[in-house]
């Protein structure tokens, strides 16, 4: 269910493969959609239901125009609907069998959601440095590391409940980091994203890996999207055209 790394080479080869989309040989008959659901569920990630695209880029919901095809869920009650309960969860399966499914975070895990570079970057630290890393999925430009939730905090001003990117006055300290709480939820794998071309949301490591502190591995992300954010810029500066 996951792609699992051995030495430092095998790890970076099999890392790079599921990246550019192909992953190794002995992942690729792994089980169906139903039984990644449902090893979901057991890691005790809470589920509910999400549209899917329908050719290309529309999505299955009614909305017109839908700005977030087959990426949100089906029912406006979706935090109380989501359950890790199987039997619910085989029903959903049978009945809507296109269906994405999205876990909504703050319950019993936090997502922390990074650009894919960056993601990249970090989880090859992580890894060398021998920290426990949880489950890690990838979602089109972006990487996904699943973490013990925080709770409630005394300090509300410390933590958000983030659909989108970091508040505007915590952007210099996270750049390019979303953290996924109360309030928020991620597509989970499998996934169908929108586009001709096959996308998916992936595990990168399944969800039989323990879900870790999310502050274990808040620095390594967050010093790896400031390279990220930072060389983006660089590189947008220098194409700049100069003026003479």
């Amino acid at each position: 269910m996951s792609a699992e790394f051995g030495g430092r080479s095998g790890r970076q080869g099999k890392l790079s493969q599921w990246l550019r989309g192909r992953r190794p040989k002995e992942a690729a008959d792994e089980g169906g959609r139903e039984a990644l659901l449902l090893a979901a569920a057991g890691a005790g990630l809470p589920l509910a239901p999400a549209a899917h695209p329908v050719s290309g880029y529309r999505c299955s919901c009614d909305r017109v125009g839908c700005p977030t095809p087959g990426r949100h869920p089906v029912s406006f009650a979706w935090q109380t609907q989501a359950t890790t309960d199987r039997a619910q969860i085989e029903r959903w399966a049978g009945h809507q069998p296109q269906a994405n499914f999205i876990t909504a975070t703050g319950m019993t895990h936090d997502v922390l959601d990074v650009p894919l570079e960056a993601g990249r970057e970090a989880l090859d630290r992580l890894l060398g440095s021998g920290v426990e890393v949880g489950p890690v999925a990838v979602d089109d430009g972006r990487m996904l590391f699943f973490t013990l939730t925080r709770g409630t905090p005394e300090d509300e001003d410390e933590w958000w409940p983030c659909a989108l990117d970091c508040h505007p006055e915590t952007m210099d300290e996270h750049p390019g980091l979303r953290w996924h709480c109360r309030g928020s939820y991620v597509l989970v794998p499998p996934a169908r994203l929108p586009g001709d071309d096959g996308q998916s949301v992936r595990w990168l490591r399944g969800p039989e890996h323990p879900l870790p502190d999310p502050l274990t591995l808040l620095e390594p992300l967050t010093d790896a999207c400031a390279r990220h954010v930072g060389e983006e810029t660089d590189q947008a500066t220098a194409a700049w055209p100069r003026r003479h």
